[in-house]
């Protein structure tokens, strides 16, 4: 049986303070690389986001789920192709094989027919789907860049606090990002029943650099920090940010991807916008020289896949593919 929740919280980070003078932006790198080392997991607060992007989004993303599933489906994720972008419904997507209590959207970078990696036809590049009933197209395409341009921010600030140039991760890996969006809607539970068996999404750690999520007020997502589960409400106009398997490699495990989950309890949807800054899909993946874990700091770490990203091997796009496949079987059959 998993240990009950803590009352503690993730640390708050406010990035508005590492443009006040090289002493407070070396303290904010600080901060980051405590935060990734001890919990894998931080809130981020004095962003440049506007929250009129996130508002409307959020406003948008609920009309289109309000929407009957036969709508929802005519930018189902099959009729996609190699982009892997589009609808799912809920049951479709799997966490170590069971089924989520979710439905979704799929996005990506915007790449037409001339990009060198869609004519090279590369897996989950190309274009997005967007539905004719609620315009998301120009709202998730400018939360994407957005969201995108504060994640190579992130990263710099990780850097420095690594002892790095600013520039290490752009210069090596995010130069041109594997960028994946998704909106994901959590029905609301009507029953005891359904509140007794409300995991949206199982216990999992993400795969790439850094996820950068911004969440409703309704809550649900739980972080596992050592032997206990720590809860993530929503703090207003705030991302929540954490460490995907590529970075804890990257850093020989002093980052931690840790395992989170969502479980759904309340009698409303749930909507949850994570965006994935990942490397580049061809990017192969060295542990840095001199980085190593800081030992002060002992973590426990279950890995949900029986995979350590320390023994991986080749590139990221073919670390991801073997992920994602797992996720949508089905689907994986056609890439």
């Amino acid at each position: 049986m998993l240990a009950a929740m803590e009352t503690r919280r993730i640390p708050i980070i406010d990035i508005s303070l590492a443009d006040q003078g090289a002493v407070n932006r070396q303290h904010v790198a600080k901060q980051l690389d405590r935060a990734c080392s001890e919990f894998g997991f931080f809130y981020l607060v004095g962003h440049t986001v506007s929250t009129r992007e996130m508002d409307l989004l959020l406003h948008l993303s609920r009309q289109f789920f309000s929407q009957s599933t036969d709508e929802k489906s005519r930018i189902h994720m099959s009729k996609g192709g190699r982009a892997w972008r589009g609808y799912f419904a809920v049951g479709d997507e799997l966490t170590s094989g069971v089924p989520d209590r979710k439905e979704g959207i799929y996005f990506g970078s915007e790449l037409d027919e001339s990009d060198p990696r869609v004519k090279r036809q590369l897996p989950l590049h190309g274009r997005n789907q967007f539905p004719e009933g609620v315009d998301l197209r120009t709202a998730v395409i400018e939360y994407m860049q957005a969201v995108t341009q504060l994640g190579q921010t992130l990263l710099a600030l990780l850097a420095r606090g690594l002892g790095l140039s600013e520039s290490f991760f752009l210069d090596h890996y995010t130069r041109d990002p594997t960028v994946l969006f998704r909106i994901f809607n959590y029905p609301a539970n009507a029953s005891v029943l359904e509140v007794e068996n409300s995991w949206g999404v199982g216990a999992h750690t993400d795969y790439g650099l850094l996820t950068i999520l911004k969440q409703d007020d309704v809550g649900g997502l739980q972080v596992r920090h050592g032997e206990g589960w720590i809860g993530v409400p929503d703090i207003e106009n705030s991302f929540v940010c954490n460490v995907g398997d590529m970075l804890e490699r990257l850093t020989n495990g002093r980052y931690l991807s840790a395992l989170h989950r969502v479980r759904t309890t309340q009698p409303r949807d749930r909507i949850s916008m994570p965006l994935f800054l990942d490397p580049n899909f061809d990017a192969v993946l060295v542990p840095i020289d001199g980085v190593r874990p800081d030992f002060d700091l002992p973590h426990t770490q279950v890995r949900w896949d029986s995979i350590n990203p320390a023994t991986m091997t080749g590139t990221y796009g073919d670390y991801l593919l073997r992920k994602v496949g797992k996720v949508f079987p089905d689907l994986s059959k056609e890439l």
